[in-house]
Formats: structure tokens, sequence, C-alpha cells
């Protein structure tokens, strides 16, 4: 992301003043849940310069304003909408654009949320995506979505490195677009917090009994 600030400011005119401008161009350890191996995400047990322009006139006060460029949709996510605050989350899918044209991190954001829980409510399936965030900002798992869920033996639904085919034309690949969109951009806090792993509950893997559990919702049991 690139910043860019212009300051300006003017000095009353007369006749016998001079004027000076000045310009500058400048610009953890593995904390594994087995030994040797890290839990998988999805319950599944363990496969078998800065760049700054100023106009400054000489001994004037000026007004600093600063532009920051919003990510654009090549790098997976488009410009946040201006629109109210939305009194549900149900609301707030509602309202976020259909847009086909997703960059390769929030496709892999929003397959893993359509394949691990297109069938749970909406808040579970913004938990889904907030663990996908939340690893990719630990340094114990990779430093990107798709690098977090085409890790080895963590997501049941990847099968030889490969997701499978998403029925692109349903009802539950938009809301999955969506929730990655509002996980990503944080336009709503999810129950999961700062959880980076999670099972179904039908199962009780080990390595839970060692972790701290933050949430269930519906099937799905949210751990740190």
């Amino acid at each position: 992301m690139s910043r860019r600030t212009y300051s300006l400011s003017a000095l009353a005119i007369a006749a016998t003043a001079s004027l000076s401008f000045s310009s500058a161009d400048g610009a953890e350890a593995l904390a594994q849940a087995t030994e040797g191996e890290t839990p998988p995400a999805d319950a599944q047990p363990a496969a078998p310069a800065d760049d700054i322009a100023e106009i400054v006139p000489q001994d004037t006060v000026f007004i600093s304003e600063e532009v920051v460029q919003p990510l654009g949709p090549e790098a997976g996510t488009a410009e946040t909408p201006d629109f109210p605050p939305a009194t549900s989350l149900h609301e707030l899918v509602a309202r976020i654009p259909a847009d086909d044209r997703l960059g390769e991190e929030m496709a892999c954001l929003a397959g893993a949320v359509y394949f691990e829980s297109r069938g749970e409510p909406l808040a579970g399936q913004l938990a889904v995506a907030q663990v996908v965030i939340n690893r990719a900002e630990d340094a114990r798992f990779p430093a990107s979505y798709c690098g977090v869920v085409y890790q080895r033996a963590q997501f049941s639904f990847v099968k030889n490195g490969r997701m499978p085919q998403i029925r692109t034309h349903t009802a539950a690949w938009q809301r999955a677009k969506a929730i990655a969109r509002i996980a990503h951009d944080g336009m709503w806090e999810s129950v999961a917090g700062d959880a980076v792993f999670f099972h179904a509950n039908y199962v009780r893997p080990k390595w839970s009994y060692r972790k701290q559990r933050l949430a269930q919702i519906d099937t799905h049991i949210f751990y740190r």
C-alpha cells in the first residue's frame, strides 16, 4: 500500500513579499498442539517508502491530509461500500454486492467458508473465515489465506492439494463470498475472536484438551 501526503498553505500576498518553497521526496516458535504437528483447523485428525511531497511557505503553519489507497480487486477485494451500519449479520450479507472478480486470496478464503460451513448459520460461516484470517496473521502458520487453506492435513475438503469444484451459481457460494469480504474487511465482529483452531462437535481430538475453548456455533467448536 502506498501513501502520499500533501501539505499546502498560503501567505498573504504583498507587493514586496518574497516567497520560498521547499520540497522533499523521501522516502513464534511453533506452538504445537500435539508433539511434532499442528492440529487441523477443521477438527479432522491429522492426516493418517513512503512518498512525501510538501509545499510549505516559509514561517507558516500547514495542514496535512493523508490519503490511503484502498486494496483493489486485483489484490482480492473491492473498496468497501459506504452504507449505514447494519443491524444484523444477515442484513450486512444482503448488502454486499455480488462480485465474481475474486482475487486468488479471497477465492481461497471464500472457498474455505463454502466447503467448511455453507450449511452453518452465518455466524458460524464468519467464524470459519475468521480462523483462516487469524492463522494467516499468526507466525505459526502460512502468511496467506491460500497458504493456510492448502497447508497439509489442515482442511479435510482439500484433496491432493486441490479444492473441489465450487457450484458458483448457488446462493451458498454468493453467501460465502459475502462472508469472506465481511471478515477480510473487518465489517462484523465474530464470536470466534482470535481462534486459530476448530473442530466438529462429533469428534474430540486430543489437542482440544490443551486449548482454550472460545465458542461453539452450531456444530463447530472454536479454540485458541
